[in-house]
């Protein structure tokens, strides 16, 4: 199939499925005339990849696991391919830090937040709260870890 017919049985538009051939998510074949022919697995392909994708996991992390799904329907973990887990487990990891990352900043956002002047408040410095003795959110120990 070509990538028109592939982009109307997905939902994904050309220029996406593109990109996921650059990214080497996809491997279609390539005719004589440069078009390319898409296989039936790809239609499945690009819902794996697109669930992937929605779990979290970057183009790399795909690019790496897309050729061990080879179920049509639904995207499972496949017995002969030992590194999807552990992938898989390193990505979890990583979102879950992330998701506490994401908590500390919130915390301090409400913090702030709640010395903020409410409606209708005077924000005179009469009124204002003062901070904490080293300028610092109590109990907030840190709010962005260089990912480096």
């Amino acid at each position: 199939m070509r990538i028109g017919d592939l982009a109307h049985q997905t939902g994904v538009n050309r220029r996406l499925l593109r990109y996921y051939e650059e990214q080497g998510l996809l491997r279609p074949d390539r005719l004589g005339n440069g078009y390319r022919e898409y296989a039936e697995a790809d239609v499945a392909a690009v819902h794996h990849i697109r669930a992937m994708l929605a779990a979290g996991l970057s183009t790399a992390v795909i690019a790496r696991l897309v050729h061990c799904v080879r179920d049509k329907d639904e995207l499972r973990v496949p017995a002969d391919c030992p590194t999807f887990i552990g992938e898989l487990r390193r990505e979890r990891t990583r979102i879950t830090e992330a998701i506490g990352q994401l908590e500390s900043s919130r915390r301090l956002l409400d913090a702030v937040l709640d010395t903020a002047p409410r409606d209708g408040e005077d924000p005179s410095p009469a009124t204002a709260p003062t901070k904490s003795p080293v300028g610092r959110v109590p109990g907030h120990q840190r709010v962005y870890q260089d990912p480096r």
